[in-house]
């Protein structure tokens, strides 16, 4: 299972929960949120990879960014169309595509991404863009029948890992920490992020 923790910013911070043996580090590119990364740290992960958060970028700036912090993957986070994914992939991209998610009729959104993305992320359905720290229906997950494997996003907290633990799904490849796990926005608290991920391992 792919373990990814969102919204880092922190040099320190970041060579603390990587030592953990997180798998992904987001960093996000959006200014709309709290965690908005501003410049870049003085550290970066060497282990983890780096996945950049955005929302309605123009692709040129995304490209941009990829190559000024060597991300691995590119998180759209908007309403970007299935076009802004094929110029990204032309342009050597790895992409993870966000669905927000509260009825089953919402994977349907998914349908035209089948084949330009290596992953999805469902999370919860709000009225902007980006987490707002609940979990949705986790039972809607039977109702998606896509291809591409999913990341589970939304909520998460550490109570959650004997329910995760419990997920069956073919394409359910992992999940994306963030809010519940902080100390503020945009610093995870080590100790909590350690002791889930001895749960979710074991």
């Amino acid at each position: 299972m792919i373990v990814k923790i969102c919204g880092m910013r922190d040099a320190d911070n970041i060579r603390e929960i990587e030592r953990l043996g997180i798998d992904w580090m987001g960093f996000i590119f959006y200014e709309g949120s709290a965690r908005h990364i501003l410049r870049k740290p003085a550290y970066l992960p060497d282990k983890a990879r780096r996945v950049g958060v955005f929302v309605n970028e123009r692709p040129e700036r995304i490209v941009e960014i990829v190559a000024d912090f060597d991300l691995s993957f590119i998180q759209l986070h908007g309403d970007e169309t299935p076009e802004t994914c094929r110029i990204l992939r032309t342009a050597g991209q790895s992409l993870i595509k966000a669905f927000p998610i509260a009825s089953e009729k919402d994977f349907q959104a998914t349908e035209p991404f089948e084949s330009l993305c290596d992953y999805y992320l469902f999370d919860t359905k709000t009225s902007g863009y980006g987490g707002s720290g609940t979990s949705f229906d986790w039972s809607l997950l039977r109702h998606y029948h896509g291809t591409t494997p999913f990341l589970l996003s939304g909520g998460i907290g550490p109570d959650d890992a004997e329910a995760i633990l419990k997920l069956r799904h073919l394409r359910f490849a992992g999940i994306d920490l963030n809010s519940r796990f902080e100390i503020v926005p945009g610093r995870k608290d080590p100790e909590t992020v350690r002791n889930f991920l001895a749960k979710i391992r074991k």
